[in-house]
């Protein structure tokens, strides 16, 4: 980016309404977790809402979803996404063996960010998330610089080592000039099944005060659960499991709904106030 200055991004995808990218400082804060599920209550809300794995290195989608079809190409550079649950769904995992490695350069993975972007069918989306890998790296570059971007999250752990990788998440979309919706904590307390007490295993209540710091909205907090883990590694997300307990599913339908909060915000900010019309010789 030469003189500081972010990129202009490419013309938004047609039919494609809002375009909101998930990301993190670091990995193993379940950032994919937050990114699935978020899209499942998004389109439990009554939307149409696709799902992109922007991690072209160590894509999760595909077994996090239980989908691992090759998709079909129907027309010259034109791909239909996979389906499941309801969501339009595209990754790299669909098109590796995933016992090889994806090695290759920045780039290649900017042709692949621009072909899943332009090239996948993806109709018509009140949302398309786009999962982003961990770091600031080149997949968030390319995505700024192909699509609009309509705005970022950025997922968290309660924990100080976890924040101190947020900011620099947080300054890498004000750099790309994204829109910052707010800041999840995941992993934010453990309730137990049996006696309903609740465990703040990794601390509680950082994200939330950081994002204060900063003068960033705070989106909610989601729980640690074991059916979580377990159900994503069996390809039910949680949203999506009838094992889940009611307190984490409400915890993820809250976050939807902030998010759709903040873009209903973000959109009313934006609309041209409507003109002062005055008549002559009528007094207010």
């Amino acid at each position: 980016m030469a003189n500081g200055q972010a990129p202009a991004p490419g013309a938004p995808i047609p039919g494609v309404k809002n375009i909101i990218a998930v990301g993190a400082g670091k990995g193993g804060v379940g950032k994919s977790t937050i990114a699935v599920n978020l899209a499942l209550a998004l389109k439990e809300g009554g939307n149409t809402v696709g799902l992109m794995d922007g991690d072209v290195y160590g894509p999760s989608i595909p077994k996090m979803l239980g989908n691992d079809d090759r998709p079909q190409g129907y027309a010259p550079n034109r791909i239909a996404p996979n389906e499941a649950y309801g969501l339009k769904l595209m990754s790299m995992g669909f098109l590796l063996d995933p016992n090889k490695p994806m090695v290759v350069r920045g780039p290649i993975v900017h042709s692949v960010v621009r072909q899943f972007l332009s090239d996948v069918e993806w109709g018509a989306l009140d949302y398309l998330i786009v999962d982003l890998p961990p770091g600031t790296g080149d997949v968030a570059l390319s995505l700024g610089q192909t699509v609009p971007i309509t705005g970022a999250i950025v997922v968290s752990t309660p924990q100080d080592v976890a924040l101190i990788d947020v900011q620099k998440a947080v300054s890498m979309f004000r750099t790309l000039n994204v829109p910052v919706l707010g800041i999840v904590e995941n992993m934010s307390w453990y309730e137990c099944p049996s006696c309903g007490n609740r465990d703040e295993i990794f601390g509680h209540g950082g994200a939330e005060r950081w994002a204060g710091t900063q003068g960033l909205d705070f989106l909610g907090e989601v729980p640690i659960h074991a059916t979580v883990a377990v159900g994503g590694d069996e390809g039910k997300p949680a949203l999506a499991d009838e094992r889940t307990p009611e307190h984490v599913r409400k915890a993820f339908f809250n976050l939807g709904g902030a998010v759709r909060e903040q873009l209903d915000k973000a959109a009313a900010l934006q609309k041209p106030a409507a003109p002062l019309i005055q008549i002559e010789g009528l007094d207010g």
